[in-house]
């Protein structure tokens, strides 16, 4: 498969970023895009995001191994992924056992309990850009990107607005990309706004304002993607990721994702559930076959070939 694959002086590199720390950077954006700018992110967030009930991990649907959250980094290490992205706790429990996965450190995270109807959402710090710094040199991991959630529209916006902006700045000093979580949520956001494509470009136009590398945004499903061609052009020079949303059929899961790059604009993909619900093998083949589509530019019956197992990536390649 013939791939335009991206040097090191096609890389856009911010101006905050030192100079002394632009080689980093430069390694760092090239590694977790696997040379090509787009980005394949597998997130494993969800044990604190979607905690209530832990019905995202346990369940008549989903493979009794989910339970266990070792189940993520045997995927990240086992599948072909970009970065794998954990909060700092969960990393410091397993990471000494998969040394060779790419980290992106959550920085901050909420439980799903609270609604908005009770409070509008506020997601706290739970580390700063100087220990992640000391956890990748101490423990000799692979840390190429911090991330941060913001929702736009809550009332607390304003604290989490001043914090993206200073975790996107520290990630730049130390040579590392930011990725920013932004959805438009609160009492002063209705269900529509949520899912509208001009409020989900709005966030992507906050994204690059406050200069994130990439942003991870919803995808309503039931939207065309034509309508998403938008969101991308909101983002200028930052990239664009979408979420990937509850646990779908295979087929419909990659045709939305190519979908996604070819017509809406997308850099890449964020997938947690449809992953990590999954039995391992089965998972890894999933995983491998998003990575098609998203890294090695295949089409969806390549992509489908892997996830059922009649051709391998490396064949691929």
């Amino acid at each position: 498969m013939e791939l335009k694959l991206l040097k090191p002086e096609d890389v856009l590199v911010p101006c905050d970023v030192p100079t002394d720390m632009v080689t980093t950077y430069i390694k760092n954006f090239l590694g977790m895009t696997h040379n090509t700018g787009r980005l394949m992110l597998f997130a494993g967030d969800q044990r604190i995001e979607h905690a209530k009930g832990n019905k995202d991990f346990n369940g008549d649907d989903i493979a009794p191994e989910d339970n266990d959250p070792e189940h993520l980094f045997r995927i990240a290490k086992e599948g072909e992924i970009g970065v794998f992205a954990a909060q700092p706790g969960l990393i410091t429990r397993y990471a000494m056992d998969y040394k060779e996965v790419p980290y992106l450190v959550k920085m901050n995270s909420k439980t799903n309990f609270v609604k908005t109807e009770q409070d509008d959402p506020y997601s706290s710090l739970l580390i700063d850009i100087n220990e992640i710094v000391e956890l990748k040199n101490n423990a000799g991991l692979n840390i190429p990107a911090d991330g941060y959630t913001v929702y736009l529209g809550s009332e607390y916006e304003d604290q989490m607005i001043t914090e993206s902006s200073n975790i996107i700045r520290g990630a730049h000093k130390n040579g590392m990309l930011a990725v920013l979580w932004i959805y438009p949520r609160g009492v002063a956001v209705t269900k529509d706004d949520e899912k509208d494509p001009h409020s989900i470009a709005g966030a992507a136009g906050y994204g690059v304002s406050v200069g994130a590398d990439f942003v991870k945004l919803n995808y309503p499903s039931d939207s065309k993607p034509e309508l998403f061609k938008e969101v991308a052009g909101a983002a200028g020079r930052t990239g664009v990721v979408f979420a990937g949303g509850s646990s779908t059929d295979p087929r419909e899961f990659l045709d939305r994702l190519y979908d996604q790059i070819h017509i809406s604009g997308a850099t890449g993909n964020a997938t947690g559930r449809n992953l990590h619900q999954k039995e391992l093998d089965e998972a890894i083949r999933m995983c491998n076959a998003i990575s098609a589509l998203t890294i090695y530019d295949s089409d969806v019956d390549a992509a489908m070939g892997i996830y059922d197992g009649e051709i391998t990536l490396e064949e691929l390649k």
